[in-house]
């Protein structure tokens, strides 16, 4: 009986150092990619917050900004949401986490959702729940090219523009620091301009050549492509984030009971050789 469970003591000791080496390796790997990662959202993050908070600061200083953009200038029927998972599990909670939110988001919309899934996670999840998949973007997302995020936004643009939907909301995932991360939702169209009391008031007048109109026409695309963007660079730098986290997290665990089962088996073999010392005492006993 002590002989089988030591034997299945062993059995969980394989199988749980093989899950730890697994582990240890794909934290490992997971730190080189944040590092990556960290490195590219970093030198662009600063770039594009500077493009994004100046166009802000046309919208907030203008009153000339083409009311169709504005919030409040239509109702809000139809909105697109555009979700940012990624293609790859055994990261904690960052699929879940943004799955959850566009979820609570979708089901408060009484209307059909318009959804753009970028990355397989979210696409698998919204579609297994019988919802249309308007476009989808399903390579790795650090991956992503600018170019790419011009052709997916493009659509989006012109679906808003002709009145065929009311609202885009990004929901990803915010990168705060390698420990912490935190899901956004940001309405990119309407813009809500007394929402933002960031933004400074200009005292002076602005003019626009050729047009106001022209001039916004090419603006509010662009804002969309490079929050989109943006938005996808920092996705990918949280994801490597959450699953290094979680891999550490795994293997510390995995050690953590490869010692007790170190210690149970230990106690299991002092058992049996006591039992076997016992049985050759009292077959001793027994020829006196």
């Amino acid at each position: 009986m002590a002989a089988s469970n030591m034997q299945d003591i062993k059995r969980r000791i394989k199988s749980v150092t093989s899950t730890e080496h697994i582990t240890n390796a794909m934290k490992l790997v997971s730190a080189g990619k944040l590092r990556k990662a960290k490195a590219t959202f970093e030198k662009t993050n600063e770039n594009f917050h500077y493009i994004t908070h100046s166009i802000a600061e046309i919208f907030n200083n203008s009153s000339d900004v083409p009311q169709h953009y504005l919030l409040g200038n239509r109702e809000i029927k139809t909105t697109c949401y555009i979700i940012v998972t990624s293609c790859k599990g055994l990261c904690g909670g960052f699929n879940s986490n943004v799955i959850k939110e566009a979820e609570r988001e979708i089901l408060a919309d009484w209307e059909k959702p318009v959804i753009v899934a970028i990355g397989t996670k979210g696409k698998e999840y919204f579609e297994k729940r019988g919802y249309d998949i308007y476009s989808e973007y399903l390579a790795p997302p650090e991956s992503i090219s600018f170019l790419e995020t011009q052709k997916m936004s493009r659509p989006i643009i012109e679906m808003y523009n002709s009145g065929e939907i009311d609202e885009v909301v990004l929901i990803y995932t915010s990168f705060i620091s390698s420990l912490e991360q935190e899901v956004k939702n940001v309405t990119l169209l309407p813009f809500d301009i007394e929402r933002d009391p960031e933004i400074m008031k200009l005292d002076k007048m602005v003019e626009y050549e050729p047009s106001v109109e022209e001039v916004f026409n090419y603006l509010v695309p662009k804002y969309v492509e490079m929050m989109i963007y943006a938005a996808v660079v920092e996705s990918a730098t949280c994801e490597h984030a959450a699953r290094r986290m979680a891999m550490e997290n795994a293997t510390d665990n995995a050690r953590e009971m490869l010692s007790n089962l170190s210690l149970y088996y230990n106690r299991a073999r002092q058992s049996a050789i006591t039992d076997e010392i016992i049985e050759i005492v009292a077959g001793s006993e027994a020829q006196k």
